[in-house]
């Protein structure tokens, strides 16, 4: 059993590759960037598994700051460097996400690097991969890269040239470090704790009626539980070292589809789910005035479709049916009082 950082223990996805970790036998130590919430993170721990609490230590340190990350690495075997940096506002330009994801990474790798670990997962993104380029047919996969020369939001940028700095640096300056990247798509699941995951909001606004009409575009999806397992086959399996992995469930999803699958599963609890796509032509119209489907602009009209074939090829992973993922996420919100605030 190895000794694991994680980076950002109390987001959606490191809480999961804590769990993941934890019930694997490994030791962990994740980083959280305010200590007061170490409480509830073992608690939403706990609640999900058995484990002695000598097995996990949590540390701070902040992507943004140069402190505490020695200390966080030391004595690593693995990284897997989930935390990226969030911002609670609409950035005034590109380099407000940019710049700190950059830096975020380039830290974390020369910790651990100056400490000796052996391999760093870097959790990525689709955005990373799918995002600025012509419609095309086919699907995309490890090969493809995000068209930062094109017109494309922030948050993708700032993935694309994060991962783009990450491999540069293992290659110039890692002597040694190996670096595995993990593309997720559209991330559902259950919860651990009580929070609010940007990635869960969609199915979240469905279940409170907030969505009159899906905005027409399609993406893939995945379990955050079947990510977790991606990065710990990432860690440890040697034929992954230097190579990205997309993960993805099956092939992309309408909008649309997700919310007749929760009104499948979930019955009259998900009654105020949409039950029709918005025209694209209106779609257009208001992604010129609406802050959030201007976000959405490049997708619409588009299936962004991605193949797990390489992760499933190499590593052996494999990923639940998305609808079960679904349901279980929109069931997971409504135990939490998430899904039922507004109009109840």
């Amino acid at each position: 059993m190895a000794q694991v950082l994680v980076t950002g223990g109390t987001g959606f996805i490191g809480s999961w590759c804590v769990l993941a970790l934890l019930e694997a036998g490994h030791t962990v130590r994740t980083t959280v960037r305010d200590l007061r919430r170490e409480p509830a993170l073992r608690s939403w721990l706990h609640e999900a598994a058995s484990f002695d609490d000598d097995r996990l230590t949590v540390v701070r340190a902040d992507l943004e700051q140069s402190e505490g990350w020695d200390d966080a690495v030391a004595n690593c075997d693995f990284v897997l460097h989930v935390a990226s940096p969030t911002l609670r506002h609409t950035p005034a330009n590109d380099d407000e996400l940019v710049v700190p994801a950059r830096e975020g990474v380039l830290r974390v790798l020369r910790a651990a690097r100056d400490a000796g670990v052996r391999r760093v997962v870097l959790t990525s993104a689709f955005g990373a991969v799918g995002i600025g380029h012509a419609p095309r047919s086919t699907p995309f996969t490890e090969e493809d890269w995000t068209n930062v020369d094109g017109d494309i939001p922030p948050y993708q940028r700032s993935k694309t040239l994060a991962e783009r700095a990450a491999w540069k640096f293992v290659e110039n300056e890692g002597h040694g470090l190996e670096l595995v990247a993990v593309h997720p798509v559209g991330v559902l699941g259950p919860l651990l704790g009580v929070d609010d995951p940007p990635s869960l909001r969609l199915v979240r606004r469905m279940l409170e009626g907030q969505v009159p009409a899906c905005p027409p575009f399609g993406m893939g999806f995945v379990d955050v539980r079947d990510v977790a397992d991606l990065h710990l086959r990432a860690m440890t399996d040697p034929a992954a070292a230097g190579q990205r992995f997309l993960a993805v469930a099956g092939h992309s999803l309408r909008v649309v589809d997700i919310a007749r699958v929760l009104r499948d599963r979930l019955g009259e609890r998900a009654a105020k789910a949409p039950t029709r796509e918005m025209p694209l032509w209106l779609a257009r119209t208001l992604s010129r005035v609406n802050p959030e489907m201007r976000l959405l602009r490049h997708q619409l009209g588009r299936d962004l479709d991605a193949t797990s074939a390489k992760a499933e090829r190499v590593l052996g992973w494999r990923a639940r049916p998305i609808e079960d993922t679904i349901a279980e996420t929109a069931e997971s919100l409504l135990a939490h009082g998430i899904g039922a605030r507004a109009g109840s």
